[in-house]
């Protein structure tokens, strides 16, 4: 079983490279549909991402078709909108049996309405006030991947980090 990130036509690299460093520390992959709106080389992607880039299980696809053709079971698609009715929190993602994908649009349009209209069923949305237009790809994509783990009960994250203060306990 595994995780999966997938962003639709990113825009902005450093949302993309804070994205990736997300995967890197939760063991998912990222998946990034084309065209993308910037180069993967470019500095602001890298500087996002810091030195986490040769932990990052990054996947390119050359668009949505190309995407949705390597998906091999469609119930545990979710398409993060803020046209949804079901929250992300109210969906069950604790079949760890099965690969998860979280699927999240451009900065500046979303995913696809026609795509959208296709896959009602598949829609989930992070509540918000009508204050903002959106909250940022990244925290999003954070808000998203945190709460399908800790259904999951964080399987596969261990602490790695120790304190000179643990030692003592």
């Amino acid at each position: 079983m595994a995780n999966h990130i997938v962003l639709f036509e990113p825009l902005i690299p450093a949302n993309t490279g804070n994205i990736a460093r997300t995967a890197a520390a939760t063991d998912s992959y990222l998946h990034l549909i084309k065209p993308l709106g910037f180069e993967t080389d470019d500095k602001h992607l890298k500087r996002a991402g810091l030195d986490y880039w040769d932990s990052v299980k990054i996947v390119y696809h050359d668009s949505l078709d190309d995407f949705m053709a390597t998906v091999p079971d469609k119930r545990y698609l979710y398409l993060v909108s803020k046209f949804a009715d079901k929250t992300y929190s109210d969906v069950d993602y604790s079949d760890t049996t099965k690969d998860h994908y979280y699927m999240f649009g451009k900065e500046t349009t979303g995913l696809p309405e026609p795509f959208m209209r296709e896959n009602p069923e598949k829609a989930v949305r992070i509540p918000m006030t009508e204050n903002v237009r959106a909250l940022n790809l990244s925290n999003c994509a954070a808000l998203v991947i945190f709460e399908a783990l800790r259904q999951q009960n964080f399987a596969g994250l261990e602490r790695t980090h120790t304190y000179e203060h643990d030692k003592l306990k």
